[in-house]
């Protein structure tokens, strides 16, 4: 593996973790919300990561029957949580059913801010990696010049 393609699978993780925290905040912001235009309360999402194909070149080696291992991370969809609302007693809310419970969203908070947390650390570490590489690139060119 060469050192470009260390910075290539950083790249990948970075983006894929920038997006993960950006749902984060998504369902922090919609935590009571009650009415959407697709009807009904605020579905949490999710982000599911699956390995990035190293694209062309990985194609031609399947071709030439040489193995490639995968290069990266992709976000291989966005799915909303399929967990039940939350349901709370409150007869005075425009949203609230004919017996009086109103249907919240089923983000939990606390949930929410530990994956922001493990997604910031993901990130921070790419940063990390991304860096290290880099710094290793310039100095094998300092001392090919």
């Amino acid at each position: 593996m060469s050192l470009f393609n260390a910075l290539d699978i950083s790249a990948s993780a970075l983006t894929a973790e920038r997006l993960r925290i950006e749902l984060v905040a998504e369902n922090l912001a919609n935590v009571y919300t009650t009415r959407t235009p697709a009807g009904g309360p605020y579905r949490r999402k999710v982000a599911a990561f699956g390995a990035r194909d190293g694209g062309f070149a990985a194609l031609m080696a399947r071709f030439t029957r040489r193995a490639e291992p995968p290069r990266g991370v992709q976000v291989t969809g966005i799915y909303e949580d399929p967990r039940p609302f939350k349901r709370v007693y409150a007869p005075d809310h425009p949203d609230a059913g004919p017996d009086g419970y109103l249907l919240l969203p089923n983000v939990d908070v606390v949930e929410e801010m530990v994956n922001l947390i493990a997604a910031q650390r993901a990130y921070e570490a790419n940063v990390t990696a991304f860096n290290t590489t880099r710094s290793l690139i310039q100095s094998a060119l300092s001392i090919g010049g």
